[in-house]
């Protein structure tokens, strides 16, 4: 009987120890809070951040001390991020590859499926309320107007579609993020499922090849999130 309540004992322990949390979608924050498990403080930047504890990727580092900043073209969003996250940088921009105005296919306030891209707007089941037109700018203006001069340890990119434009119009060369993590929406899928996965699509995709030519390295694939590490983060 000692023997064994001393194992349920043991088992319990282990549960509540190797107990692990996400906040993601598709548990990319585990994965990233894992290749910074050593970095106590950084630094994030966050494209297309939507919401600031649901389906986000940065807030387990946020928890841990880690402060960056967010950028959503929803400024319902936005305001939610001011409130929880005060310290971060809360920025409402549509960002793409330039300075210009664009469609925004929007279905609703604070819809994760807000987007402008037309091709992503077509695939989706949902029923688009409004087409609107709206300003966009570039991360790499957006950086220069905040005079920003850190290190980007994190960079993810969550924009329905739209994120080889924000690469289009963001320097890597120059800000070189450790580590980024970008959704890759696979549109040739009948559905959006893990289970419809295709590698080869994504090693044939432009932005598979965009940061391997800067010098980032495929090391994780979570559904339709990419993860890449730049070649100075490696050991």
């Amino acid at each position: 009987m000692l023997k064994n309540l001393i194992k349920y004992l043991s088992l319990y322990k282990r549960k509540i120890k190797y107990k692990k949390i996400s906040y993601s979608f598709n548990a990319v924050d585990l994965i990233i809070d894992y290749i910074f498990k050593d970095k106590k403080i950084g630094f994030y930047l966050d494209v297309g951040c939507q919401h600031p504890i649901s389906n986000n990727n940065t807030y387990l580092l946020f928890k841990r001390g880690w402060n960056g900043i967010n950028v959503d073209l929803d400024i319902k969003n936005i305001e939610i991020f001011n409130l929880s996250r005060p310290k971060d940088i809360n920025l409402n921009h549509a960002i793409s590859s330039s300075l210009s105005e664009q469609k925004l296919y929007f279905y609703h306030d604070k819809s994760p499926i807000n987007t402008l891209s037309k091709d992503v707007s077509s695939f989706q089941n949902a029923q688009v309320k409004e087409i609107k037109n709206i300003k966009t700018i570039t991360l790499n203006n957006l950086l220069k107007n905040l005079d920003f001069n850190k290190h980007i340890d994190y960079m993810n990119i969550d924009v329905e579609g739209h994120e080889l434009d924000i690469f289009k119009g963001f320097d890597l060369q120059l800000y070189k993020p450790s580590v980024i993590s970008v959704e890759f929406l696979d549109l040739k899928m009948k559905q959006l499922e893990f289970k419809n996965n295709d590698l080869s699509r994504i090693i044939n995709s432009n932005i598979y090849n965009l940061l391997i030519n800067n010098d980032y390295y495929l090391v994780n694939w979570l559904h339709a999130d990419l993860i890449f590490v730049h070649k100075n983060f490696r050991d």
